[in-house]
């Protein structure tokens, strides 16, 4: 039942994305945060589940029965070859750029620019990544199991997004509002509006050039991580 079945993956699914909307910022949290002996180790608690429910995903994902709901073709497959390539830099960007909203980000807050690089094209630049990353490849993966999966976790990434900002808020009071007046939750948003300019020299070549390295490395890992190698779609 827990694996190699559709109500096993969807089982799953529900297990990891709704484990994280259920104490993303819910009463619930503070609650279990309590039992456990506090907000640190409930975030190691936390950490545990996720990747056990992330592992069982992976492995109900890759024994579900095939299910087609709409057809292959050429263009499709063409989508994450065009689309991953960005969502890799936003990947490492977001994760070597000081970030007020990510788990102790309070004192990126205390910079002198509190929203550098990347932070000003979209304050949640790892979050649209793994949304761009499960959007791409849902396109590409037309049958049941990845609408669930990839559907699932792009739900996670784009709803988690003002589930952080409120958290982040709550935390840093006032030290928020120049935060949330140089960046924005849509990317480019800030920019647009006149209320940032953009960073290059913040994001720099080095993180561009380790995003498509990771591009790559991900691309010939593909049949090693997914059972099948893109190039054979």
């Amino acid at each position: 039942m827990f694996v190699g079945t559709m109500s096993g993956l969807a089982l799953a699914i529900a297990a990891f994305v709704g484990g994280h909307f259920l104490f993303a910022g819910t009463p619930l949290r503070k609650m279990f945060a309590g039992m456990v002996g506090g907000e640190a180790r409930f975030r190691m608690v936390f950490s545990l589940y996720s990747a056990v429910t992330l592992i069982w995903m992976v492995m109900a994902y890759g024994r579900a029965p095939f299910q087609p709901l709409w057809g292959d073709s050429a263009f499709l497959r063409l989508i994450p070859a065009v689309v991953l390539p960005f969502a890799s830099v936003l990947l490492v960007a977001g994760l070597s750029t000081p970030n007020a909203t990510a788990v102790g980000g309070e004192r990126a807050a205390e910079l002198p620019d509190p929203a550098p690089g990347i932070m000003r094209v979209t304050r949640h630049p790892f979050l649209w990544g793994v949304a761009l990353w499960a959007l791409a490849h849902l396109a590409a993966n037309g049958d049941l199991a990845s609408l669930l999966l990839f559907g699932g976790m792009a739900a996670l990434a784009l709803g988690g997004m003002k589930s952080i900002d409120a958290k982040a808020q709550h935390r840093m009071g006032a030290a928020w509002g120049p935060i949330a007046m140089g960046s924005s939750v849509l990317p480019f948003g800030a920019i647009i509006s006149g209320r940032a300019k953009f960073d290059f020299a913040g994001i720099g070549w080095a993180r561009i050039a380790g995003g498509i390295a990771l591009y790559v490395v991900l691309l010939l890992a593909h049949p090693w991580i997914a059972g099948k190698s893109v190039f054979l779609y």
